[in-house]
């Protein structure tokens, strides 16, 4: 095999290894905590003084309780993130807490930068999250038992009981993301046009309005 060749095999292994394990880059130092106000445009935040580094940068209390549910779906994600979290910048990992009333929905979502992993706290869940080949993996899940929903798959939790429920997810992202598909399609500024949303779903745009409606954001 001639030099060429083999180099041109081996930039191609290092590339496809380098997609394999695409994530949120490495940290190139002990610690890298957010400074959101330094104005920098980065994948991520500009790091904090470390003089100025404090205990309070990598703490965070605030799903140490459940949170009051007052919306329509029956669920609320309190995140607990780089934004909450300054000290996980870099870190690529964070946190949420779900609760759900009984009956209540985490709507069909994404997370474009991150796998999620979910462990139960309380009550049961039917989860269940769909491949590019249209296949529905889904299952039943209880206190103390855990489920993954892989990277960028649309994805749900229902609480089908009679008893309020709540899990803790982790992510392989500091910041992972988080596309409602329903609020994305129909909620979206400036709007998806009605022509589209009709014929995408099979409906008359008179549907596409109403849905629109019922989607967009309570005024205050």
């Amino acid at each position: 095999m001639s030099p060429t060749n083999t180099w041109a095999i081996l930039v191609i292994f290092c590339s496809a290894i380098s997609f394999v394990f695409a994530s949120d880059p490495d940290t190139l130092q002990d610690l890298c905590v957010a400074l959101p106000s330094s104005g920098v445009k980065v994948n991520g935040f500009a790091c904090k003084a470390e003089a100025n580094v404090t205990a309070a940068d990598f703490f965070y209390d605030g799903i140490a309780k459940p949170a009051v549910i007052n919306n329509t779906v029956g669920s609320v994600v309190t995140a607990a993130n780089v934004e909450k979290i300054p000290g996980l910048n870099t870190l690529g990992v964070s946190f949420s807490r779900i609760d759900y009333k009984p009956g209540g929905l985490n709507p069909p979502h994404t997370h474009p930068r991150a796998t999620e992993i979910v462990f139960v706290l309380e009550g049961q869940l039917d989860v269940g999250f769909i491949t590019t080949a249209n296949k529905l993996i889904s299952k039943s899940i209880k206190k103390g038992e855990i489920f993954v929903f892989p990277k960028g798959l649309v994805h749900y939790q229902k609480n089908n009981g009679d008893k309020p429920a709540s899990v803790i997810s982790a992510f392989s992202s500091q910041l992972p993301g988080t596309l409602s598909i329903a609020s994305a399609l129909f909620t979206s500024t400036p709007t998806v046009p009605d022509d589209v949303l009709a014929q995408a779903f099979q409906i008359d745009t008179k549907e596409v309005d109403k849905i629109k409606t019922k989607l967009a954001p309570k005024k205050s």
